[in-house]
C-alpha cells in the first residue's frame, strides 16, 4: 500500500468513526446523549469535512437537539459553515399569527440566552394582544387565547438548542415530578434560592450549564397562575403529553 493509499485508508477510517459517533450519538437516550456531549465536540473538525450531509437524516419540522447541539458546536467553532444562511434557521418554525422566529432562533443557535429570554417575553405579549403588548406583561387569562402554534414553535426552539434542557414542556415535565407543587418547582429551575427569588437579570444563569427548566423564565411578580396557564395551554399539554 503505498502513501496515497494509506492516507485515504486513514480519512475513510476517521470518516466512519465520525458516523458512527454521531449515529451512537443519535440513538442514545437523554442521560447517554449528554455523556457524548464532549466526544462530539472533540470530533468538530471531522464533523466540518463530512458538512451538509450530516443534516440528511434529521426532521426540520422535528426537535431533535441532536441536530441543534451540532449546529451549535459549528455555530462556535466553524463560523464558515453558515455562509449557507440557511443553517441560521435550519429548523422550520410556524405561526398562526405570522410572527417570524427567526431572530429568536439565531439568538438559540449562539447560545444567547438572555436575548432569547426577552425576545421570548415579548412573543408571549405579542400572542396575548394588543393590551398586553401596551402594558408590558401578560395575564394569565389572556394565555388560554394565545396560539397554540406559535407557543409549541417557542417551546421547540427552546428544546432544541439547549441539549434538551429548557423551554416550557420540560418545566412541566419538572412540576410534575415535586408533584405539581409551585414551591418545590423554584428552587428545582433555579429561580428561587434559600427561600428568596433569583434577582433577575443578574443572578440568572445565562448559560447551558444553568439548571435544567431554568429558561425560558416567566414573571414571577405575576404569581402562579401565569406560569401554570402557560404549562398547562393545550398546545403545550401536547408538548408534554398532558401530564398536567
Amino acid at each position: 500500500m503505498d502513501l496515497l493509499e494509506m492516507t485515504n485508508k486513514v480519512k475513510e477510517d476517521q470518516y466512519k468513526s465520525t458516523l458512527n459517533l454521531v449515529k451512537k450519538f443519535v440513538e442514545s437516550n437523554q442521560r447517554k446523549r449528554i455523556n457524548l456531549l464532549n466526544n462530539i465536540e472533540s470530533e468538530v473538525d471531522n464533523l466540518f469535512l463530512i458538512g451538509q450531509k450530516l443534516f440528511d437524516d434529521f426532521d426540520q419540522d422535528g426537535d431533535d437537539w441532536a441536530a441543534g447541539w451540532i449546529l451549535q458546536l459549528f455555530k462556535k467553532h466553524k463560523p464558515n459553515f453558515f455562509e449557507n444562511k440557511k443553517y441560521n434557521n435550519w429548523f422550520n418554525t410556524y405561526s398562526d399569527k405570522q410572527i417570524n422566529y427567526d431572530e429568536l432562533q439565531l439568538k438559540l443557535l449562539e447560545q444567547k440566552f438572555e436575548d432569547a429570554d426577552r425576545l421570548t417575553s415579548s412573543y408571549l405579549r405579542k400572542l396575548a394582544g394588543k393590551l398586553a403588548e401596551k402594558r408590558g406583561y401578560v395575564f394569565y387569562s389572556e394565555v388560554n387565547n394565545m396560539s397554540g402554534t406559535d407557543l409549541q414553535t417557542i417551546d421547540r426552539l427552546w428544546n432544541i438548542y439547549s441539549n434538551g434542557k429548557f423551554g416550557f414542556s420540560i418545566q412541566a415535565k419538572i412540576l410534575k415530578s415535586v408533584e405539581k407543587k409551585y414551591e418545590l418547582l423554584w428552587p428545582k429551575i433555579g429561580w428561587k434560592k434559600d427561600g428568596h427569588w433569583t434577582r433577575y437579570p443578574i443572578a440568572f444563569d445565562w448559560s447551558l450549564d444553568a439548571p435544567e427548566g431554568h429558561m425560558p423564565l416567566i414573571n414571577q411578580l405575576r404569581g402562579v397562575r401565569l406560569i401554570d396557564s402557560i404549562l398547562r395551554h393545550p398546545g403545550i399539554s401536547l408538548r408534554h403529553n398532558n401530564i398536567l
